[in-house]
């Protein structure tokens, strides 16, 4: 059997870096080894910079790549979500190239797979090419519990023309204030043993919602003529309000998370205790820094989520909501802004902490044998990066 021979300045294998080594692979990519540059025999391939496994981008929304520079920076989430539900409808053939162009430009900058939220058919025609590997999130949203069994019918057929393309697929909800507790009962059963995403805490506004019933989101129901007049505030925060609805998942995914507190990780960690119902849960932390500044100007806590040794996963949110689909650019913002926390720590999270967030570990994430993970070699002085497998 032949065999590729790869060596950089530096191996990073999915968990850490590693010095003076060589990747070796079979001619179509599978990992065979990695082995010091002693033991690798003749015909190794040298490059300069960082051998990286592809990255996962564990929240994107590929439908709307023909949104990109339509909404403007920092509106805020409240007309930034108006606009996007207002503002999204193109012709076809538009939103097609778009989403084409859109995919090449993950390929190109190393990404591999992609947990990817569906609120209708126009990526399907793009994914059968089978380009990246995707995880489909199906949303669901509908806050009125009367348009709650039509909601979940257009999101089961969604789910239904999905499951044809044969990659994983789950049924998820939006977010805590667009789904009705109607809608949240039809669904959950849809997401049992799969992983679920769900938009958590991108702007103070929600915690409000749900301890004291105001705020800015009583104008986004204004503004969609949505009557909110039956909505009695929980007195927690959102989080705290929903999180428990989520029990029959192996994964989710929180996004965003830009406002997350002590309190919200405690009541994880009381939720999926060994002792809980829960157990079985695992919860990953999906940060979005670019679009949490294009849209509100604000990161989220990550040194909160690094002191409570939450898992920590990559996203690029979409193009109606950020400058490009790279996530070696989010990797730019979070080391620019904390530039304490390592980029082989950062890099894990880009990495294997998102092959195992989409239950994609078994194949993706690692430079460990008979998987197919892709590699990227990153410059690691500019942070760029380009596909060598």
């Amino acid at each position: 059997m032949s065999y590729r021979k790869l060596k950089a300045d530096k191996i990073f294998d999915g968990f850490q870096f590693i010095e003076n080594a060589v990747l070796v692979t079979t001619m179509d990519g599978a990992i065979e080894d990695v082995v010091l540059k002693d033991n690798a025999g003749e015909g190794i391939e040298i490059f300069e910079g960082i051998l990286s496994p592809g990255f996962i981008n564990c929240h994107c929304h590929l439908e709307l790549s023909h949104m990109r520079g339509l909404i403007p920076e920092k509106t805020g989430l409240v007309d930034f979500v108006f606009k996007v539900v207002t503002e999204r409808h193109h012709s076809e053939e538009e939103i097609f190239q778009a989403i084409e162009k859109a995919e090449d430009e993950m390929l190109q900058n190393g990404i591999v797979a992609v947990g990817d939220i569906c609120n209708n058919n126009l990526t399907i025609s793009q994914k059968k090419k089978q380009r990246l590997h995707y995880y489909n999130f199906i949303e669901a949203s509908g806050w009125l519990p009367a348009v709650s069994q039509m909601r979940f019918e257009r999101a089961k057929n969604l789910f239904d023309e999905f499951s044809v393309l044969n990659v994983p697929c789950s049924m998820v909800p939006h977010a805590p204030y667009s789904v009705s507790e109607n809608l949240w009962e039809k669904i959950q059963p849809y997401y049992e043993n799969k992983t679920v995403s769900i938009h958590n805490q991108e702007t103070a506004f929600e915690d409000e919602f749900f301890l004291k019933g105001s705020g800015d989101f009583l104008r986004m129901y204004e503004l969609m003529k949505i009557d909110n007049t039956r909505h009695q505030p929980t007195r927690k925060s959102s989080l705290q309000s929903y999180f428990d609805r989520l029990a029959k998942a192996k994964n989710s995914i929180l996004v965003h998370n830009t406002f997350t507190k002590q309190e919200d990780i405690d009541y994880i960690k009381l939720q999926t205790s060994p002792d809980s119902y829960q157990d079985e849960l695992q919860t990953f932390f999906c940060l979005c820094a670019n679009a949490n500044k294009y849209i509100e100007d604000v990161l989220p806590p990550i040194e909160l989520l690094r002191k409570n040794n939450c898992s920590i996963v990559l996203g690029t949110d979409s193009l109606a909501s950020n400058w490009s689909l790279n996530i070696l650019d989010e990797i730019k913002t979070i080391r620019k802004n904390f530039p304490s926390i390592s980029l082989e720590e950062i890099l894990q999270w880009a990495t294997s902490n998102g092959a195992k967030a989409l239950q994609m570990n078994q194949q993706l994430g690692s430079f460990e044998r008979k998987k197919k993970p892709g590699a990227v070699l990153i410059n690691e002085e500019g942070l760029s990066a380009k596909r060598v497998m």
